[in-house]
């Protein structure tokens, strides 16, 4: 599989050496004030709905966004944001929450790969399976909601739950759906004041 590699300091490096706590949470001391930020936005958007347009008339290939982060980090608003101008034929965002009793009958990925976009269409996983390897390995509780055999849950097992996600993505990418992740990084004290104004609100 061909990576796409572009030089940005917003980009993860493919090598392994990426490091969450290496990243500030405040914005860089050169950040472009908000009104060039707004314009910048603008002009995105315009390039976004151009692009879609070309993505649904071509029907070759999908577009996946998947955004993690944690609560109160601001993923609904910039999937709103971001995505305002696209045309609603053409795109799909779906919210993965505590799943259902159907879906832990399931494997792991078998929820959001229902969910995946058609070819022509740009799909938007807010939450998705990494959920599979953060929440869960924190709440043990819920892996046994998911009813697994006692010799599938061995020492190796979150080794190959990362596996399988690499596995899949890997699968999307060559059968055309170009995925792109985004992780928004909040601190612990600014998640906090987030959650004071909404009990505010």
């Amino acid at each position: 599989m061909n990576e796409l590699y572009i030089d940005s300091p917003y980009l993860a490096p493919f090598d392994g050496s990426f490091s969450l706590s290496d990243f500030s949470t405040e914005p860089p001391e050169n950040a472009p004030k908000k009104s060039a930020r707004r314009e910048v936005l603008e002009e995105n958007r315009e390039r976004l709905a151009s692009l879609q347009r070309r993505l649904y008339a071509s029907d070759t290939f999908a577009a996946l966004s998947v955004f993690q982060a944690m609560d109160a980090a601001g993923k609904d608003s910039t999937i709103e944001k971001v995505f305002t101008g696209v045309n609603p034929a053409g795109f799909q965002v779906h919210s993965f929450k505590q799943p259902s009793s159907m879906e832990l009958d399931h494997d792991f990925l078998w929820r959001s790969a229902k969910r995946l976009p058609e070819r022509g269409r740009i799909g938007v996983f807010n939450r998705s399976y990494y959920e599979e390897v953060l929440v869960v390995r924190v709440h043990p509780e819920y892996l046994k909601s998911q009813k697994l055999p006692d010799t599938v849950v061995s020492k190796q097992f979150w080794e190959e739950r990362y596996r399988s996600i690499r596995s899949h993505e890997r699968h999307l990418a060559s059968n055309g759906t170009i995925v792109v992740k985004f992780f928004l990084h909040l601190s612990k004290e600014e998640q906090r004041k987030r959650f004071i104004r909404r009990l505010d609100r």
